[in-house]
């Protein structure tokens, strides 16, 4: 397959039918879909008037597939759940819109967990399909992303996947499917027309075959944006193409997260990956980080689901979502619309939100998890005086089976992000690289940087690859 910086180099040349490779790439598209079930939704229409309109710019010619909770103008968007089936946006979202004035072609919106809400897509939507493992059909995909990172995989043809996270939502499915999945700073990327989880921990990434093509969607996508309070305005450095060179670079080894739990074959993999690293000329030390790994599950899933019910609230069929007959009083009526349309594991994290934030709970639940959250914060930049980068499996195993997955209680399920929650909670840069496999399936490293230094995230991965 051609490398994606070239080839958009002769496309801004003319040296490609832009539209016969947009038909072509569709068409792949769709015939994977198929089999496993990584779109939502195509943007048929969009996508070759995109490709007629002759793209030019950093992103020429790359068919771009997005998250279904990221909105794109007239195409349906609906964060995976059948409560906004139907919805078409009448604008992109800030972080699409750059894509496209970079000459990137929207092909489509990629199936996900419901609003976000799981770790292995499989808490999909009532009436959509769960995504499967590009490797093994039996697996998961890994979520809330799976169908960015399936499709990702799988693509034979010049395609980034813009993605989004919560919890873990780009690094998880990006380690289950081998490929690269690149979540920025909080703030580094304009979350204006993302639809929300949880707003102080959402996060727009990127998802390709390498680091440094992860790196440039996220260069296109990130800056300043006046829709966006919680946006920085820091410049964005080119670190797409910063120097590989790591020596001297202090990785530090989260002690913790080689423990009980973690799949030893996983674990070995991840620690070749270091032994690489220092083979370079890094320095590799051991780092423990005892209050996120105590403490960064019961932090997260506090905090997202406190204001995933409040976000969610709004979708009582008046005003937004779904609607039905009106009839009852507004309690009625409420309830009747969000039961026959938010699935199960969507139910089961608003009725925890909205009990951790009611009266005579908040204090014991929501606040106190705000507390903690500054403290693994403060941990975290504690560790960062001593090294630059930190480094751990993205996830304890390899892509379970959904036999597997079935068995597991709500608890085990939300247990399995407990190496992803720690930088997400802390709104800190991360990327997973893919490393040598385990019981032949893909395994992922994951790499944090301290707050806005992406630039040092792909200076260690490229050295992975």
């Amino acid at each position: 397959m051609i490398e994606l910086r070239r080839y958009v180099k002769e496309v801004s040349q003319g040296e490609h039918d832009v539209v016969d490779i947009a038909r072509k790439a569709l068409a792949s598209a769709k015939s994977i879909d198929k089999e496993h079930a990584y779109f939502n939704t195509f943007a048929d229409e969009r996508f070759i008037e995109e490709a007629n309109a002759k793209p030019k710019g950093r992103l020429a010619g790359v068919a771009i597939s997005v998250k279904d909770c990221v909105c794109v103008k007239g195409v349906e968007s609906t964060a995976g759940s059948d409560i906004l089936r139907g919805y078409k946006p009448l604008f992109d979202a800030t972080a699409v819109e750059r894509v496209w004035k970079q000459g990137g072609m929207i092909i489509g919106k990629t199936s996900q967990d419901e609003f976000g809400f799981g770790g292995f897509s499989v808490n999909i939507g009532k009436g959509y399909r769960v995504p499967k493992n590009p490797f093994d059909t039996n697996r998961s995909c890994g979520g809330s992303s799976g169908g960015a990172a399936g499709m990702t995989r799988k693509a034979e043809f010049p395609h980034l996947a813009i993605g989004e996270s919560t919890g873990g939502s780009i690094t998880c499915p990006a380690a289950f499917c081998g490929v690269v999945g690149f979540c920025p700073t909080y703030g580094r990327v304009s979350r204006w027309g993302l639809i929300d989880y949880a707003n102080s921990l959402d996060k727009i990434g990127s998802m390709a075959k390498n680091v440094r093509d992860a790196a440039l969607l996220i260069e296109v996508m990130a800056g300043s944006d006046p829709q966006d309070s919680t946006c920085s305005d820091l410049p964005v450095e080119q670190f797409s193409t910063v120097d590989g060179d790591i020596k001297g670079l202090r990785v530090g080894i989260i002690k913790e997260a080689f423990g009980e739990g973690v799949d030893p074959a996983v674990a070995e993999s991840v620690k070749n990956a270091t032994r690489e690293l220092e083979a370079k000329g890094a320095i590799i030390k051991e780092i423990s980080l005892p209050l996120n790994a105590k403490y960064g599950i019961p932090t997260y899933y506090l905090i997202a689901m406190c204001e995933a019910s409040t976000n969610l609230a709004k979708y009582g069929g008046m005003r937004y979502g779904a609607h039905e007959k009106l009839e009852g009083d507004f309690n009625t009526y409420f309830t009747k619309v969000r039961t026959a349309h938010f699935g199960d594991e969507a139910k089961r994290r608003l009725m925890l939100g909205t009990f951790a934030r009611m009266a005579g709970y908040r204090d014991a639940y929501y606040l106190r998890a705000l507390k903690l959250r500054s403290a693994l914060i403060d941990e975290y930049k504690s560790a960062f005086k001593g090294v630059d980068v930190l480094a751990s499996p993205t996830m304890p195993m390899v892509a379970p089976t959904f036999d597997e997955i079935s068995k597991l209680t709500p608890l085990q399920n939300y247990m399995a992000d407990i190496l992803t929650v720690g930088p997400n909670v802390a709104g800190l840069p991360h990327i997973s690289v893919p490393v040598s496999p385990a019981h032949r399936m893909p395994v992922g490293i994951q790499l944090v940087a301290d707050h806005f230094k992406e630039s040092t995230l792909v200076r260690t991965g490229v050295n992975l690859e």
